[in-house]
Parts: structure tokens; sequence; C-alpha cells
């Protein structure tokens, strides 16, 4: 995978990550119940009267997970909030925008590292065929120039790293 494509990948996944925490982020609020039950029981016996308490307390915690809303206090306050679909789109809109900007820079040679010296060298040699049919005969080559020659004239035909060709003359030999 080209680094690149990785940064790109990265980038999108940054930014639909932020989304999904802002979208999904709820506030949590826990209950918790008491409850205490108090039975009397009375029993009644000849010549005396036994009153039975027994308290039972029985302890409930739920959590709940609700949206908030704004609370107002005293006099009556109107919120806007922007809607969640607004931030998707910016979200969305915000990721496209770095994909395009990585992809113009690796287009124009900066950031991409280049074409590989196997490509590189592939296209030497078809710069050096193409002059070749138009009578000029190869000097010498390297791994990324050759110098052709036809008759007293010299060119040199050079591959950058970006993979571009370039040609230009050389001072004319008188030749052997």
């Amino acid at each position: 995978m080209r680094r690149t494509t990785k940064i790109a990948a990265l980038a999108v996944l940054f930014v639909v990550g932020a989304l999904l925490a802002g979208v999904a982020t709820a506030d949590t609020t826990t209950e918790t119940t008491t409850e205490t039950t108090t039975t009397a029981t009375t029993e009644t016996q000849p010549g005396t009267t036994v009153v039975t308490t027994q308290t039972l307390q029985q302890t409930t915690t739920r959590r709940i997970v609700v949206t908030t809303s704004p609370t107002t206090t005293g006099a009556e306050t109107s919120t806007k909030s922007t809607p969640t679909w607004v931030w998707v789109v910016l979200g969305i809109l915000g990721a496209a925008l770095i994909i395009a900007i990585i992809l113009l820079a690796t287009r124009r040679g900066g950031g991409g590292g280049g074409v590989l010296p196997e490509e590189r060298r592939r296209r030497l040699d078809g710069a050096v065929a193409s002059w070749a049919t138009q009578g000029w005969a190869l000097d010498s080559q390297s791994a990324d120039s050759a110098v052709l020659r036809r008759g007293g004239e010299l060119m040199v035909v050079t591959v950058d790293p970006a993979g571009n060709i370039t040609t230009r003359p050389l001072a004319n030999d008188p030749g052997p």
C-alpha cells in the first residue's frame, strides 16, 4: 500500500471516529432507589399485647442512558443547536478535502517519493529506443541517463526521480 494511501485512510478514519464520538455521546445517569417497608404485627393474647415490628430495606441501582436537554431556570430561554446531520456532512466534506489535498500533492511528485527505479529504467529505455528510430545511436548509459550520438552531435537523456524525461544537447564532439 502506498504511503499516501495510508495517510489518506488514516485521515478518513480520524474524521469518522471524531464524528461518531460526537454523535454517539450521550449522558448517563445512575438512579438509586431505596425502599423501606415496615410491617407491624399486633398479637393480642389474654392479658398481654405483643407488637412485632419488621423493617425491610432494599436498595436498587439502575444505569439509565438519557440525552441531555437544556434546562431552564428562572426566565424561559431559547437555545438553537446545530443538527447532527450538519456535523456529519461537514465531517465528510473535511475528509474529502484532506484526500483531495493529498492526491494533488502526490500528482506533482511531492510526497509520493517518485517512481521506482525499475520504472525509471523502463522509461529511459523507451526514450532511447524512440531516439534510436530517429537515427541516434547509444553511446553510453547509466541507471538514470544515457548519452546518444548522431554524427558529431551528442545528446543526454535523463530520467529524474519523479519519472520525468529530459533531453539536452551536449557540446559537439569532433568524433574519432
